[in-house]
């Protein structure tokens, strides 16, 4: 029974070296992980980086916390099984006299390690049930925004909030050149950001709560910024939220964490916080400009002047795709070049662009393009129509029958 004894007395200073533990690993957590000048915190990964980006956020420092807190935890219990065992196996051996305990069974050592796991089990429980139910708490957002994943973009909605109507695509900025593709090497060096840029960022003030609404269009994709603690599923047909509360302004970078096809690697996540003042005049200048970009649907455009306009919504929505030459991905997208619905009637077309089609053909279907203005659904429609080896009878669409075909 002394065996048993001993291995009580163990069982219950590991439980106590536990709860020291805790209370100076969440100090070193939130001294080592939170974004602040001093740490130097960029809102991105690092080249050679160890441990979890700086924290930006409440929930992400809680996060940090832990995630350190379990480590020590696990480490704890590693030293003290293993000590243990080894202890037995060196100092009892039989070479040196030992000979096996007889007792057959203990009801203290039955409690103690039935009631210590336990204990440290809710000692884990706890605190990770208060941080998760904190992450699912969207409610009162000062601003909501839609983010919809694409085969490999996204597209973001201001639904609620100041700056309320607002909405684009944000592509990936990195010059293909940087890039290179299967068999080309790249011919550009890699720039700071690579693959971790947009042509168009997500902005948002400090210290305001924002709610992220998630969906997609194709395949499941996942909206993730880790110095927020943010990592939410975008799943067609379904609406799922998450929010974060900067108390950091400047510029924090993620990706889509859900494997979604060839372009995965491509689909990057920027959010630049500004303070107050900033969003406000960030807000009346991107107005101003989709005021500006905003077409009379009534226009009749030339063919000319579509083709022009049609040739750079392609590459910035297509070309990933269905390819710079039309010919698309052999057994993954479709061509264009030589299309059927591309030279037939224009209505096909049409209908695709607006609802998707889904011909089983191809593993990855063609998603809807509503999102995109009138005018540019008519351009890039004249483009395909009047480029390649393509010669439709009907070789022009003006955004009036985009407009009409929407009812």
């Amino acid at each position: 029974m002394t065996l048993a004894k001993r291995l009580t007395s163990l069982l219950a200073a590991s439980w106590a070296a536990l709860a020291c533990s805790s209370a100076w690993a969440a100090p070193a957590a939130t001294a080592t992980g939170t974004y602040t000048t001093a740490t130097g915190g960029t809102g991105g990964p690092l080249p050679n980086q160890l441990d979890l980006q700086p924290a930006a956020t409440q929930i992400a420092s809680e996060i940090h916390t832990l995630h350190n807190w379990m480590m020590i935890v696990c480490l704890v219990i590693f030293v003290a099984v293993f000590g243990v065992m080894f202890y037995s196996i060196l100092k009892h051996r039989k070479s040196v006299g030992h000979k096996a305990a007889t007792f057959h069974e203990s009801t203290a050592v039955e409690i103690a390690w039935t009631v210590v796991p336990f204990l440290i089990v809710i000692g884990m429980a706890l605190p990770a049930t208060r941080t998760v139910v904190g992450m699912k708490d969207t409610s009162n957002a000062d601003i909501t925004i839609k983010a919809t994943g694409m085969q490999w973009k996204w597209g973001y909605d201001y639904l609620k909030g100041e700056g309320e109507g607002i909405s684009f695509i944000s592509n990936l900025s990195t010059p293909r050149a940087q890039i290179g593709a299967p068999g080309v090497p790249a011919t550009e060096q890699r720039g700071e950001n690579y693959l971790m840029e947009v042509d168009n960022e997500v902005v948002v003030p400090v210290n305001k709560k924002i709610r992220i609404v998630t969906t997609a269009t194709d395949v499941i994709h996942a909206w993730m910024i880790p110095a927020f603690g943010v990592k939410q599923d975008a799943i067609p047909g379904f609406v799922r939220d998450a929010w974060f509360k900067s108390e950091h302004t400047g510029t924090f970078r993620g990706n889509c964490a859900e494997l979604c096809g060839k372009e995965h690697a491509f689909m990057p996540i920027v959010v630049r916080v500004v303070t107050d003042a900033e969003y406000t005049a960030w807000v009346n200048t991107k107005k101003a400009e989709m005021a500006a970009l905003a077409d009379d649907p009534n226009k009749t455009w030339t063919i000319d002047e579509l083709k022009t306009k049609g040739e750079k919504v392609y590459a910035a929505n297509c070309a990933v795709c269905h390819q710079a030459n039309g010919k698309g991905v052999p057994n993954a997208f479709a061509p264009l070049d030589g299309s059927a619905i591309v030279n037939g009637g224009k209505g096909d077309q049409i209908h695709v662009l607006l609802n998707g089609q889904k011909t089983g053909k191809y593993p990855a279907e063609m998603p809807a393009w509503k999102q995109l203005s009138d005018t540019d659904i008519a351009a890039v429609i004249t483009y395909t129509r009047n480029n390649w080896s393509n010669k439709p009878a009907e070789n022009i669409v003006q955004p009036a029958e985009i407009v009409a075909a929407r009812k």
